[in-house]
């Protein structure tokens, strides 16, 4: 009998792959991850078995890769390991149609990478979402802007991870992220178009989602403007059953409208004087780590839950217990070289801290681009309790410590 086999696809932010695997392993499957870069993930080894190279972004490619590997393993499912990347979910889909495996649909998941498009769905389907306009070129931004009324929120139309996200709160700074963006220096995943928004004004929150269920809220705190550089998730967000009901109800509304009725997807929201906003639909599980505090605060395993549904079986997200959750990313505030990092085994031993995790090594260059690329590690903890759980994080918080050497100033 062949040994039953999970593939697993990369995304362009892959944080979650080694929970991928670990849950691919406690089931009996044996993991195997298809890679542009393999070398890349410390926890594989590049053995022709565990992880294989191949252009990830070549339909055609993985088609003969996995027909090849039907040689001497039954495929029981095939997952994309996103990150913050969902049209890694749109292969994956294409995939799992072609060798008649479980998978999400391809038309919904590109309906959602497309923010335009899943923008003109929701509000289709009567889904309150900020005023928004899309915009080709300079012209048409400032337009857009003076008919929608400043701020707004400048977003590429494709794009994950707040990259390319700015508040422009006058006509200057329309004008100057509008330059970037168009300006050759922004990387596109598409055809230039950006999407101009109202800045819906309120506490942050998303919805975690599986098939047609909420599994639970959380909320979320950015750093200063005009960035969206989260700082710190947490698990259940603090809401009253009321307004807990309405995010529920209005995330049931976003994955009907977007036929979103297989796999993971977080709704991300702003909680405003009128009521709940959807800023966006993710179709993908968060990133890294936000599926470790739903597991801590209620013992839903979202990824283990994931390949369940991948590979056919009945899935269990039942709640276990409760607590609250919570991860703070640790950001700079300056460009610069990384000098030292310090103190992580001291704020791993406060009790309640459940991981510290640095992403960078001293000497490592430290260049800010006002996403998520600027984390340069998170800390984790969980207790009974939002206010004792903040209390861990802000002591763990304090006992870590580190230098940046601002970069020299060119002489002209």
């Amino acid at each position: 009998m062949r040994p039953r086999a999970l593939i697993l696809i990369e995304g362009a932010r892959t944080g979650n792959g080694l929970l991928y695997v670990q849950a691919a392993q406690r089931l009996g499957l044996h993991p195997i991850t298809l890679s542009a870069d393999p070398a890349q993930y410390d926890y594989l080894a590049e053995d022709g078995t565990g992880a294989i190279r191949v252009d990830t972004g070549d339909l055609g490619a993985l088609i003969r890769e996995c027909s090849r590997l039907l040689m001497t393993f039954e495929i029981a499912g095939i997952i994309g390991f996103a990150g913050l990347d969902e049209s890694v979910n749109v292969t994956v889909g294409r995939l799992c149609r072609h060798f008649g495996l479980p998978g999400p649909s391809p038309a919904s998941i590109e309906h959602c990478y497309d923010k335009f498009a899943q923008r003109r769905l929701l509000a289709q389907a009567g889904v309150s979402i900020p005023a928004y306009r899309v915009a080709a070129n300079a012209r048409e931004v400032v337009s857009a802007a003076a008919e929608i009324g400043l701020p707004v929120v400048l977003k590429p139309i494709v794009g994950s991870g707040s990259s390319g996200v700015r508040l422009c709160r006058d006509v200057d700074e329309v004008a100057e992220h509008t330059s970037y963006l168009l300006g050759g220096t922004h990387v596109w995943q598409c055809s230039p178009r950006i999407l101009v928004e109202e800045y819906a004004q309120g506490p942050y929150c998303i919805a975690n989602t599986m098939g047609n269920e909420v599994i639970g809220v959380a909320a979320g705190e950015f750093g200063p403007p005009p960035y969206f550089v989260f700082r710190e998730t947490i698990f259940p967000a603090p809401l009253t059953d009321n307004e807990y009901k309405r995010i529920v109800q209005d995330s049931l509304s976003c994955l009907q409208a977007l036929s979103l009725d297989w796999g993971p997807a977080n709704i991300e929201f702003r909680r405003t004087k009128r009521g709940p906003v959807v800023i966006e639909v993710n179709p993908r599980i968060s990133g890294a780590p936000d599926p470790q505090l739903i597991q801590l605060a209620c013992g839903v395993d979202l990824i283990t839950e994931h390949v369940k549904l991948a590979i056919g079986e009945e899935l269990d997200l039942r709640k276990s217990h409760s607590q609250t959750a919570a991860a703070r990313n640790l950001v700079p505030d300056c460009d610069g070289t990384l000098d030292w990092i310090e103190g992580a085994s001291r704020a791993a031993a406060v009790p309640g801290i459940i991981e510290v995790k640095l992403y960078v090594e001293p000497k490592s260059p430290i260049v800010l681009k006002g996403d998520y690329r600027d984390w340069i590690g998170h800390i984790i903890a969980a207790s009974p309790s939002a206010a004792q759980t903040a209390a861990i994080l802000d002591r763990a918080v304090g006992l870590l410590d580190w230098s940046i050497t601002p970069f020299p100033i060119p002489v002209s």
